[in-house]
């Protein structure tokens, strides 16, 4: 189980999978992962090879999924982001998902409980390719019972990945 500290002043829960010279490494990641191998050694006190090798294991277990980019959506002409619930019959959900996963417009897509089987987030240029979205091709696969769509109206925040 983990044990939880304060996240003041950079410390991050307690993990029986990860040491502290890890959990370091993965909120310095966290905060900038473009920082050298080198400076990251320095800031935490190991070489750049140890650091590296610690990397690379920390990627090879799984608990590192991968490296990106964040992008602002609005800054590359995206204004339209929206959150939506939907209804998809069982025998369906599979072939949904995975139809919705290779949208470019989907960012984010869950299996959820309660009301709605699907939760999604979708950006768009504007409602006129929203609306474009929803009618040629979320309400057109098979399976899908109802959509609930939601406009974001501003985002005070939003975090990529899991922040330890």
């Amino acid at each position: 189980m983990a044990e939880k500290r304060s996240s003041k002043g950079g410390e991050i829960p307690q993990m029986h999978n990860l040491d502290d010279i890890d959990r370091k490494i993965l909120a310095a990641l966290h905060h900038n992962s473009r920082m050298s191998y080198t400076d990251l050694g320095q800031q935490i006190g190991l070489s750049r090879v140890a650091v590296q090798a610690r990397i690379n294991a920390l990627s090879e277990k799984g608990v590192i999924e991968r490296f990106t980019v964040v992008i602002n959506p609005s800054k590359v002409g995206l204004q339209v982001s929206a959150f939506f619930n939907v209804d998809v019959e069982p025998p369906f959900l599979d072939e949904v998902a995975e139809k919705l996963d290779e949208e470019p417009a989907v960012t984010s897509l869950y299996h959820m409980t309660g009301p709605s089987t699907l939760h999604m987030h979708g950006i768009f240029a504007d409602m006129e390719e929203m609306e474009q979205f929803l009618l040629e091709k979320l309400y057109k696969m098979p399976g899908i019972v109802k959509v609930e769509s939601q406009l974001l109206l501003k985002r005070y925040k939003s975090r990529m990945g899991m922040r330890l």
